[in-house]
């Protein structure tokens, strides 16, 4: 007797998929009109209002500050000395041949 009975899960009405659907071939119709020359996108060159700007003074500042002298002079200090020397030894090589 529990055989005649069946469960179905509900399905979604799918009108998210659809709403999907439109939009996509919406979007794709734009482009293909665009592409064509059939829609055309077409603007006037802009232009920045003109700004006036009359009056009004710089900041009036007065500072003390000192001085500085640059300049020379000679002290004896001690300096590393850097020197090389000519050694042989045996490096890696590398022989290639083209191939016939």
């Amino acid at each position: 007797m529990a055989d005649n009975y069946r469960t179905e899960t509900p399905r979604s009405s799918g009108a998210g998929r659809t709403i999907i659907i439109i939009l996509v071939v919406a979007v794709l119709a734009v482009i293909a009109a665009v592409a064509t020359g059939f829609l055309d996108f077409s603007s006037k060159g802009g232009a920045l209002p003109e700004v006036k700007v009359e009056g009004g003074a710089l900041p009036s500042v007065n500072a003390d500050v000192g001085s500085i002298d640059v300049g020379t002079s000679n002290t004896t200090i001690e300096v590393p000395k850097v020197k090389t020397e000519t050694e042989t030894v045996s490096v890696p090589t590398l022989k290639v041949e083209k191939a016939n």
